[in-house]
């Protein structure tokens, strides 16, 4: 992994390089490389309210405008790096999306810009808890799953929202320690304990659930 990392890297500073010197397909391009992760991102983090209304795809396709807008000026001045960047900008078009589909019904939204720095819609417990249920293979039955599914919500619930929404970052979106601490505004070492002690807690009130046995696929 840490090669496609470093490969990633290298690719993403030569499309950058590029995309100063005019080349509009490497825009494109750039983009399209962390497509993927972005789409995991803000599947995970749409209201559910909105499934049927608005796809993971039409807002990309939004983000898609302002990030080739504001990209040659990023590529002149890095304000932040690029996939953490690139997440920011699709992060503050869901908000956008959001409050234009619900306007006031939008959950928590004090407590969304409270929480951390850039801040995105939370994940909700029922996204997370799907994200989980759907790397389980063991268990078949529509009743048992939907049972197992109401107590991973009610464990990710009962968890700090802090480590809640680090072990979304690192666990279901993917970002790095760094990465995580930089999102959030606190340092890598808290970053770092925060998620092992939410791994853990989930680890621990998920090991008795049928169907996760001693490993929870966290």
């Amino acid at each position: 992994m840490g090669q496609t990392m470093r490969d990633d890297s290298t690719a993403t500073r030569d499309l950058l390089r590029r995309v100063g010197s005019g080349d509009a397909e490497a825009a494109a391009q750039l983009f399209a490389r962390y497509r993927p992760r972005l789409r995991q991102i803000v599947r995970l983090r749409l209201d559910r309210r909105l499934q049927g209304r608005l796809d993971p795809s039409d807002v990309l396709q939004e983000a898609y405008l302002d990030f080739a807008r504001r990209l040659p000026e990023y590529a002149r001045n890095p304000s932040m790096p690029f996939f953490l960047w690139l997440r920011f900008l699709a992060g503050q078009k869901l908000i956008d999306l959001h409050r234009h589909h619900l306007g006031t019904q939008m959950r928590d939204a004090g407590q969304e810009v409270s929480l951390y720095r850039g801040a995105l819609p939370q994940a909700s417990s029922l996204s997370l808890a799907a994200q989980l249920m759907g790397r389980l293979t063991s268990v078949s039955q529509a009743a048992i799953r939907a049972e197992l599914q109401t107590r991973v919500q009610e464990t990710l619930n009962s968890m700090d929202p802090m480590d809640r929404e680090v072990l979304t970052l690192r666990h279901f979106e993917m970002l790095s320690n760094d990465e995580t601490a930089a999102v959030l505004g606190i340092s890598k070492s808290a970053a770092s304990n925060r998620y092992i002690r939410a791994l853990k807690r989930l680890k621990d009130l998920l090991v008795g659930l049928p169907g996760f046995g001693g490993d929870s696929g966290a």
